[in-house]
């Protein structure tokens, strides 16, 4: 078994856009709340997260985006940035402590001080395009930590899973041209925000390192396990990741208000057993696995413990 770190901090809490959002600060107390409840906290071992240098954010976002996002950074009250996106005084710090607590993850398993860390992290990321907010992210925390991988820590190929109810445009517009990064994501269709066809399969030389599965409402643990088996592994196996990134969204629980699909806890396990597989052949192990959605918060915290309890198991 290798060590699970777990970023957090909580000044994550302090990017609120109100009332009734769904992405709010509760999820993350509910969160943590689980993992000490059940003892699983006690078995990891905390990361800090750092502020994300803009050096590294740009590799994914571009120099006049995070400019605007800092003109539009209030003192006082709300600025809405998209229809479901809007930052309040806490939350541009907590953007960059989010894309830096990606980042502090990487450190910390370069340097084999853990195997594998959950970044309980808020602003999620996985929707944020390279010029603009939206779906309740501002930093592609994933992008970014990819990016910083190879850039900074010389890794050749990293795949990137995203199991979120709904499909990461963000992170496949990142890396749609680039053959060194392998995204695969699984998500409720047709569903916000409207990508993730079959037929998206990257482009020029990225083409089939992009790879989308399109799931009908109602399908859960069986039909993601086989899914995982039969289409992830092989290409996987292919591929060979030094790093393997996870968009742990948890919206296609069963319960999840936002979605419609049937995942339970026990079926989030399973993935990330299957993960930690490909993880154990191909990367040393390493899995950054980062928050993104999930929004019933009883539903949310029973499986980010399952799911970091499977990296425990590892």
């Amino acid at each position: 078994m290798g060590k699970t770190g777990l970023v957090y901090d909580p000044r994550y809490l302090e990017h609120d856009m109100g009332l009734g959002h769904p992405e709010s600060p509760n999820r993350l107390r509910a969160i943590i709340q689980q993992l000490e409840q059940s003892g699983t906290m006690a078995q990891l071992t905390r990361i800090e997260p750092r502020m994300a240098e803009d050096e590294w954010i740009t590799l994914v976002h571009t120099a006049a985006y995070l400019a605007s996002l800092k003109q539009h950074a209030p003192t006082n009250g709300r600025v809405s940035l998209d229809p479901d996106t809007s930052m309040s005084p806490g939350s541009l710090t907590a953007a960059y402590l989010a894309a830096g607590g990606a980042l502090a993850a990487v450190d910390a398993m370069m340097a084999k001080q853990v195997d594998h860390v959950f970044c309980a992290v808020r602003p999620p990321g996985h929707h944020a395009e390279a010029n603009r907010a939206m779906g309740f992210c501002l930093l592609n925390n994933v992008a970014i930590a990819a990016r910083y991988a190879q850039k900074r820590h010389g890794l050749s190929r990293v795949l990137i899973v995203d199991w979120d109810v709904h499909h990461g445009n963000g992170t496949q517009h990142s890396f749609e041209d680039d053959p060194s990064v392998l995204f695969f994501s699984t998500h409720q269709f047709p569903h916000y925000p409207g990508t993730g066809r079959e037929s998206e399969r990257g482009r020029v030389a990225g083409e089939g390192y992009t790879i989308n599965v399109p799931m009908e409402a109602g399908e859960g643990d069986d039909e993601y396990r086989a899914i995982f088996h039969k289409v992830l592994v092989p290409a996987a196996e292919q591929f060979k990741p030094e790093l393997v990134i996870i968009s742990a969204g948890f919206d296609a629980h069963k319960d999840d208000p936002l979605a419609s699909m049937g995942l339970t806890e026990s079926g989030y396990a399973e993935l990330t057993g299957i993960v930690a597989g490909i993880a154990k052949r191909h990367a040393q192990g390493r899995i950054l696995s980062s928050l993104e959605g999930g929004y019933n918060l009883t539903a949310l915290a029973a499986s980010v413990d399952a799911h970091v309890r499977g990296l425990l198991a590892i």
